[in-house]
């Protein structure tokens, strides 16, 4: 028998081919702790838990046509490609119907994906979310609020008044106002209610920095009001759950610059950041536990990374 090592990605790209999960004879073996094991149990260990529990689940993703949301629509499809119905809003519907295309390629037809154009900023577009959606997807299992932005590194008094009211209306009223929305469906179910919140904050929310006081703020109020309706929903079965990146590279750090793409990329030099990839595994995770087990607060780092100031830069 033939032992070797093999990379995460490897595993991880092996557990999510079809051919290889179901194919009982295929020839690839693993060895951690130098032991060979056959490829079914690894992915039997590894995923059909979290496949089983997410199986038919219903879940929204806002912000979903680009970075950490785009990530996490397509980790959930991955982990659980069975009876699954993904919501997916943004502003973007060309490219959520991309995102959608995409999904249905490396999975096929198990999960249906609904793109929604929705700006989380606009109250009245939040208001006609769910009465809109098809009957077969209002029974929402599990919301990410994701969508969110930052504009700008200016400190007072010169921050813009336009800049400051985007923040705010996207960050935390957008954010609130999809909880809102969603809420009343979880609160119907047994047992007080049942389902998932999952709120993607920041180390910004923890650790204010010079030229990002507004987000900042947006993010340290996502935060005292994921934290207080935990303890609202304490006699429920719905879980609040919040996921606090570090630095990570999508079009944030572009949206921050107003398009200037050379101010986003030196955000990065010399530095390996996080990716989408790396919080959608996250995300997927906390939504995959037993039902009784809240993952209700994640701080997350790149390795170079030690606060929201604290970062090893090589030269």
């Amino acid at each position: 028998m033939n032992h070797f090592k093999t990379s995460t990605n490897s595993i991880r790209h092996f557990l999510r081919s079809p051919s290889s999960i179901f194919n009982p004879t295929s020839s690839l073996k693993v060895t951690p702790l130098g032991r060979a094991v056959h490829p079914l149990f690894i992915r039997r260990s590894m995923a059909s838990a979290m496949a089983k529990r997410l199986e038919g689940k219903t879940i929204v993703v806002t912000g979903a046509s680009s970075g950490i949301g785009k990530s996490t629509a397509k980790e959930f499809a991955r982990t659980s490609p069975k009876n699954l119905k993904l919501i997916l809003t943004a502003r973007r519907i060309d490219t959520l119907k991309q995102v959608a295309a995409e999904i249905k390629e490396e999975v096929g037809d198990g999960v249906q994906v609904l793109p929604v154009k929705l700006d989380v900023s606009n109250p009245e577009e939040i208001k006609n979310f769910v009465p809109s959606l098809p009957e077969e997807f209002k029974e929402i299992d599990v919301l990410v609020n994701n969508a969110g932005l930052v504009k700008g590194v200016a400190q007072a008094p010169e921050i813009a008044s336009e800049d400051i009211n985007i923040m705010f209306n996207t960050n935390v009223t957008g954010l609130i106002n999809m909880t809102q929305a969603i809420l009343p469906i979880f609160k119907k179910r047994s047992e007080g209610g049942r389902g998932d919140i999952i709120n993607i904050g920041s180390i910004a929310g923890r650790e204010p920095y010079a030229g990002g006081s507004i987000y900042c703020a947006t993010k340290a109020a996502v935060r005292s009001f994921t934290d207080s309706l935990r303890k609202e929903l304490l006699a429920t079965r719905i879980r609040i759950i919040e996921i606090d990146p570090g630095q990570v590279e999508t079009e944030f750090s572009v949206v921050r610059f107003y398009g200037d793409k050379s101010k986003a990329d030196a955000v990065y030099k010399g530095v390996e950041p996080l990716t989408g990839d790396d919080i959608a595994e996250v995300v997927v995770f906390a939504a995959g536990r037993r039902e009784n087990v809240v993952i209700a607060d994640t701080l997350i780092f790149p390795s170079h990374q030690g606060g929201a100031g604290a970062m090893h830069r090589k030269s």
